[in-house]
């Protein structure tokens, strides 16, 4: 263990040629395997007894993986092997988990085979075998209508399991979800210490794309822009779970339109000096994804600093920032979040648009949902789910600001990535202030 750590943080304070401090894949790989096997020996079984499932059966073929299998499966294994059954047993005498692998393989060195296909030739049957002996009172298996993620078990692997389970276990199975989900949504101590660096990477990236080093007014364009961070991303060792995006603001007769600013960008709009450039982008690395939105004004010439109507622009979305994250109360769903914020947001006159989401296997990630974009009103079902400790989350959202000089609205669109814990929210590598100024200023 200590070798590890101290490997890790040589390797990260390392600046390697192409100016990212980034494991090798053989170190992330004993990096993920280890976390994987601290989570499922240490928290598994509280959030098995949190929510009262004492047997968990996950089921898989090989390249249609259940979303939670896949973060089970050791780093070196990049999908299931044939049919990969997984349970998990959480022992009321000891509290601690027993782990199964119903497969021709052990599951890495943390989930052992447990498997006799000579005593069992039949896989289901071993299964089945193997969930009788445990006498089980809720057996959890992954279907969702509110998750996606907590949703994994194909229709197929269903039936298959309803037809071998005795009736009087079938009377046993339940819904998954709020396990499932609370699987995907707790972050441990040791993911929180190593999740500022993913973000940090990430800011470094933004701060590299957003400079007169890679950007020339009137000849660089949005689509150049947006290329050239899904290549530094590359370059740097890293991944995207996202194809990034870039977007401009300026003074024309252009109106802010939500459905645009998501999924309709122009292309090749070139950039342009007193432009306000927006980007959106998330990296991928050891497991964990982050999730940025941040702005840049392009000076005109004589200029110093973004015009003051920007500048206060900002401090608005800034501020909206602080009335979401203050909300955030254990056990408050959502949707009560999302309702408390936009009222206290329009005492305060902000036109404000929320659309906040989890963090962390995934980038739109189980655990509540804090509005969408289009549903300002509360999202049914995972608007619902109730806030809990040790989830992270992407303070996603837009405040609407009227610019003097430019006669329309503009939106400061922003996202950053931070925590909620037992100590309250907070940012996990910080958050952007004020406008990034292109060129920059000393």
């Amino acid at each position: 263990m200590k070798k590890l750590i101290g490997l890790f943080i040589f390797v990260m304070c390392s600046i390697y040629g192409n100016g990212q401090p980034v494991l090798p894949l053989r170190e992330q790989s004993k990096w993920v395997d280890e976390i994987l096997s601290e989570r499922i020996d240490k928290l598994l079984p509280q959030l098995m007894k949190r929510e009262g499932i004492d047997c968990w059966v996950l089921i898989s073929r090989e390249y249609n993986e259940d979303p939670v299998l896949k973060t089970l499966l050791p780093a070196e294994w990049l999908s299931a092997r044939r049919r990969t059954m997984l349970l998990f047993y959480l022992n009321p005498q000891t509290g601690k988990i027993e782990k199964h692998a119903i497969a021709r393989y052990a599951v890495g060195k943390s989930i052992p085979a447990s498997w006799d296909m000579q005593q069992y030739p039949d896989q289901w049957v071993a299964l089945v075998q193997l969930i009788t002996s445990k006498k089980p009172k809720k057996i959890g298996i992954n279907y969702s209508h509110d998750f996606a993620h907590a949703d994994g078990i194909t229709y197929t692997e269903y039936n298959l399991l309803n037809k071998y389970l005795p009736d009087s276990l079938q009377k046993r199975v339940v819904s998954a979800e709020p396990l499932a989900v609370a699987w995907l949504e707790t972050r441990t101590e040791r993911e929180l210490e190593v999740y500022p660096t993913l973000i940090q990477l990430t800011h470094q990236i933004i701060q590299e794309g957003f400079s007169e080093k890679v950007i020339t007014p009137g000849i660089t364009t949005t689509d150049d822009l947006v290329w050239w961070f899904r290549q530094r991303i590359q370059d740097a060792g890293l991944d995207t779970w996202f194809h990034p995006s870039v977007s401009i603001q300026r003074s024309d007769s252009v109106s802010f339109d939500h459905l645009k600013a998501f999924s309709d960008r122009p292309r090749e709009d070139i950039i342009r000096s007193g432009d306000l450039i927006h980007v959106d982008i998330g990296i991928s690395y050891l497991r964990l994804q982050t999730d940025i939105q941040e702005h840049a004004y392009l000076l005109l010439p004589g200029e110093k600093q973004a015009p003051t109507s920007l500048q206060q622009a900002f401090s608005k979305a800034n501020r909206l920032q602080d009335i979401l994250t203050q909300q955030f109360q254990l056990q408050l769903s959502g949707n009560e979040i999302l309702k408390r914020a936009l009222a206290q947001a329009t005492n305060e006159k902000i036109a404000a648009t929320i659309y906040t989401h989890p963090i962390g296997f995934h980038g739109h990630a189980a655990g509540p949902t804090i509005g969408l974009w289009d549903q300002q009103k509360g999202v049914p079902g995972s608007g619902d789910f109730p806030l809990h400790e040790n989830t992270a989350f992407s303070i996603e959202l837009n405040a609407a600001s009227y610019i003097p000089e430019w006669k329309k609205e503009i939106r400061i669109m922003l996202e950053q990535d931070g925590v909620f814990t037992n100590k309250g929210f907070r940012y996990i590598n910080g958050r952007q202030t004020n406008l990034w100024l292109i060129p920059r200023q000393q």
